[in-house]
């Protein structure tokens, strides 16, 4: 039974100090409130009738998984930086949140994506529909397959509300918004896509909405609501804006350049998909050809990445990851937070925008 497996936290790179300490303490207390929300629902279900608990089984799988758990060690850094109790665990449940949230838009993402792998794994639309075609059912297996990770995405979504139905109005308030900026940069992503023409603007707020705000702005800013400290909001945002964005830039030169068995997803798959990334508007901007190529896939995927090389957009994304970097540094600097705290996010900054996976 999937449901009662679950991934403990990556460890992170950064030495230890009193601020990563508290954090690493409340991590796990993360994974228990999944594993134990996740294995109740399936013992609820499945006793019912076992084919019922199919979707929890998605959710469950994907999440013991592991990934990085960035979304919860965001809130959780938040609320303590914050000034937050460790002992008090009502930031627990909406980091659990985050994390629910997140297997939502990646099950979601991998239908709108076709992608068949996801950190190692089969995706559910892929297992599903592999499960269709092994037994015979009637119907068309894709369709099976993405008609099962729809609802599976959905139901990580009700079971995220659900555990945040409890907190205080001004945390709900913050949620509400990181839910629909989440879909509408999502959509934006589809509409770029289809329209694939290069606008670094639109391609540098999609890259905010859809992923930077959710993934680091919104959870630190949860996390400070927790703790009472609307105060530290600004600086939060200033820090998640530019960080945020490197940390979508970073994935976008993972996607085109990055090992497929270190980031658990085959790469290139934003070329596949006609993404109009930060780095492919650039490319675009500076030799039109690249337009022609990526639609048509001439020469594969292999012609592209060398000439992101060779148009120099590859280094000048690197340098303006490293702007972003400094600049979400100067934020925290001037954060009205304890100097460890300060440090810590400084770090955590530098592992988001340089790591390799």
């Amino acid at each position: 039974m999937t449901a009662h497996v679950m991934a403990t936290p990556r460890p992170a790179s950064a030495p230890a100090t009193t601020a990563r300490t508290a954090l690493m303490s409340l991590l796990p207390r993360v994974e228990e409130r999944l594993r134990t929300f996740l294995s109740a629902e399936y013992d609820r279900w499945h006793a019912l009738d076992p084919r019922s608990s199919v979707p929890i089984d998605g959710i469950a799988d994907l999440v013991n998984a592991g990934g990085k758990r960035m979304r919860p060690a965001f809130c959780l850094s938040g609320y303590l930086a914050a000034g937050g109790d460790p002992e008090d665990h009502r930031v627990i449940p909406v980091a659990a949140a985050l994390e629910l949230l997140h297997a939502c838009a990646l099950i979601h993402d991998d239908v709108m994506d076709e992608s068949a792998v996801r950190r190692g794994a089969p995706t559910v639309h892929t297992s599903q529909a592999a499960l269709h075609r092994e037994r015979g059912w009637q119907g068309t297996a894709e369709r099976f397959g993405e008609n099962v990770a729809i609802l599976a995405g959905d139901l990580a979504l009700v079971y995220s509300d659900e555990i945040m139905a409890q907190v205080e109005p001004a945390v709900a308030a913050e949620w509400h918004l990181l839910r629909s900026e989440l879909i509408i940069g999502q959509y934006m992503d589809v509409a770029a896509s289809v329209e694939f023409e290069p606008d670094p603007e639109t391609s540098r707020w999609i890259a905010i909405a859809k992923s930077g705000r959710y993934t680091i702005h919104r959870p630190l800013v949860l996390g400070a609501a927790v703790a009472g400290r609307a105060d530290a909001a600004p600086a939060f945002e200033e820090y998640g804006a530019a960080l945020g964005e490197a940390f979508q830039l970073r994935d976008d030169l993972l996607d085109a350049f990055g090992d497929s068995e270190v980031t658990g997803k085959p790469s290139g798959l934003d070329f596949e998909q006609h993404k109009m990334t930060l780095l492919m508007a650039l490319a675009i901007q500076r030799n039109a050809h690249i337009r022609e190529l990526v639609p048509a896939q001439l020469r594969g995927a292999d012609h592209l990445r060398e000439l992101l090389i060779e148009t120099g957009v590859r280094d000048d994304v690197e340098k303006h990851i490293d702007g972003l970097v400094e600049r979400a540094c100067r934020a925290i600097a001037a954060a009205p937070l304890e100097p460890e705290w300060r440090e810590e996010l400084a770090a955590m900054a530098h592992e988001v925008a340089y790591r390799n996976a």
